[in-house]
């Protein structure tokens, strides 16, 4: 009799201690996984890192990984001839098709979207973007991504009339590219600035959105026509 309840006793600690064991990994599986969700969402301030991957050029796969098929190598210099012509040109000489020819190309191009704020009625950057703009032109510095020709393009929300709209998402194009320039360096014809008003929303289904006032960086990987 003693020896059954001692085995009884002893199966219960050994029950009792894998439930704790249970719990204990439980618990620690689900810090783990609170800590990443946490990493994932802390801040809202872009780096330099992240902009310098989102424009790196996309490394083709090998063969028999890669299910698209290969570049038309007369569209590759078609577009390349046409980035060539939009070097030196200002925002306000491009034309609406030249404007839509480099939203065409640029859509499949390495890109991001930079929510960058201006004063108000302004093309003057806020304090609050500066920041961000300085991990712009610290990833826009990078060797990797030298000799690449870069489209820095304006949006605005639809509050307002189209016109003023263009010309201020033209002006706030500008002023990114005036800052890259004076601060870090880059060379102003590697930096291709284009103005689009509120005519390319980022959320079609709410064009009154903030989200909709950016800054969009496309890098057109044109590393042949670029500066040396």
């Amino acid at each position: 009799m003693t020896r059954i309840l001692g085995t009884r006793i002893l199966g219960t600690r050994i029950l009792r201690t894998r439930n704790f064991k249970a719990i204990g990994a439980v618990l620690a599986i689900g810090a783990a996984l609170s800590m990443t969700a946490g990493t994932a969402f802390a801040g809202d301030e872009v780096t330099a890192d992240q902009i310098l991957k989102a424009l790196a050029p996309k490394k083709p796969l090998t063969r028999g990984l890669s299910m698209a098929p290969p570049a038309d190598p007369a569209v590759s210099a078609s577009e390349g001839k046409f980035v060539e012509t939009l070097r030196n040109r200002s925002t306000r000489s491009l034309s609406i098709g030249e404007r839509e020819q480099i939203a065409t190309i640029a859509k499949d191009k390495p890109n991001i979207d930079l929510e960058i704020t201006f004063d108000y009625n302004s093309a003057d950057i806020s304090a609050k973007s500066q920041p961000a703009v300085q991990a712009l032109g610290k990833a826009l510095s990078s060797a990797d991504l030298k000799g690449s020709t870069f489209i820095v393009a304006g949006h605005t929300d639809a509050v307002g009339g189209e016109s003023y709209n263009q010309d201020l998402s033209e002006r706030r194009a500008d002023s990114i590219k005036r800052y890259l320039v004076d601060k870090f360096g880059i060379t102003g014809t590697d930096l291709v600035t284009v103005g689009y008003g509120k005519t390319k929303p980022k959320d079609p289904n709410a064009p009154m959105d903030p989200a909709n006032r950016r800054v969009q960086v496309v890098n057109m990987v044109n590393k042949t026509t670029a500066s040396k």
